[in-house]
């Protein structure tokens, strides 16, 4: 009961939002400057075979490679961080400047330097979702209980034994809290490099709708790309909750 009252709140603020864009709109009555909800929908189930067999595909291929490079890049970061701290001293600082840079300012270098190729907009994705993926990584490992490794190395643990069956574990909530941070990037990411430099993609599909001046057009893939960040973000907190059962009773 408590659950489905916890849901009804943002339900109802969610269609709140929605009825007063909805009049707002229509009150303009400009549809290129302002499209109702329902021009969005109905404009989406006009492009629908464009954008969900040909655009999304692509945008999701961006996703899945930015992702599974940011995860790899991250845990070697982190762990080659953790374990000399001359790396630590050496790479950190170079972690946060790499976030200080508009990635607005490197997407078109990156076109220059991969051409129009899907590596272009990969790199944009990566730039946006190592960073959390790397700093959640090293602090979940840099706050393993210390007496806990005393306890492991007092039982005759070895190394291999230590990592796998104690920082593995108190790693994984950080782990997985920055990937829950990085999806949703993922998805800006991929639509932010597609919208400066590529032949398909739905940042792509909404750049060519401006151009025609067809405001439903460019919200249809921006409806799409919102909801591909909302599932890929309770998609992370679903896996959370069935490796990390005890987090929900907190």
């Amino acid at each position: 009961m408590k659950r489905s009252y916890q849901a009804l709140e943002p339900t109802l603020f969610f269609l709140m939002l929605m009825v007063i864009w909805e009049i707002s709109a229509r009150m303009i009555g400009q549809p290129y400057l302002l499209p109702s909800p329902i021009q969005i929908v109905m404009r989406t189930i006009d492009l629908s075979e464009s954008l969900f067999f040909t655009h999304l595909p692509a945008t999701l291929a961006i996703i899945s490679i930015g992702l599974a490079l940011s995860i790899a890049l991250g845990i070697l970061l982190s762990l080659l961080m953790f374990w000399n701290e001359r790396v630590e001293r050496a790479v950190y600082p170079l972690l946060v400047a790499s976030q200080t840079i508009p990635v607005i300012a490197l997407a078109p270098i990156f076109v220059l330097w991969f051409g129009y190729s899907i590596w272009s907009k990969v790199a944009v994705t990566v730039l946006l979702t190592f960073f959390p993926i790397t700093v959640n990584t090293y602090d979940g490992l840099k706050s393993t209980n210390r007496q806990y490794e005393e306890l492991f190395y007092t039982m005759g643990a070895t190394k291999r034994q230590l990592f796998f069956r104690l920082f593995v574990p108190s790693t994984l909530p950080s782990f997985l809290t920055g990937l829950r941070i990085a999806v949703p990037l993922a998805v800006i990411g991929a639509a932010v490099g597609e919208w400066l430099g590529a032949n398909e993609g739905l940042g792509y599909f909404s750049r060519r709708m401006m151009t025609q001046f067809d405001g439903p057009g460019v919200f249809a893939p921006i409806f799409i790309l919102s909801l591909l960040g909302i599932l890929g973000f309770a998609a992370i907190k679903k896996l959370e909750n069935i490796l990390l059962p005890w987090r929900k009773k907190q």
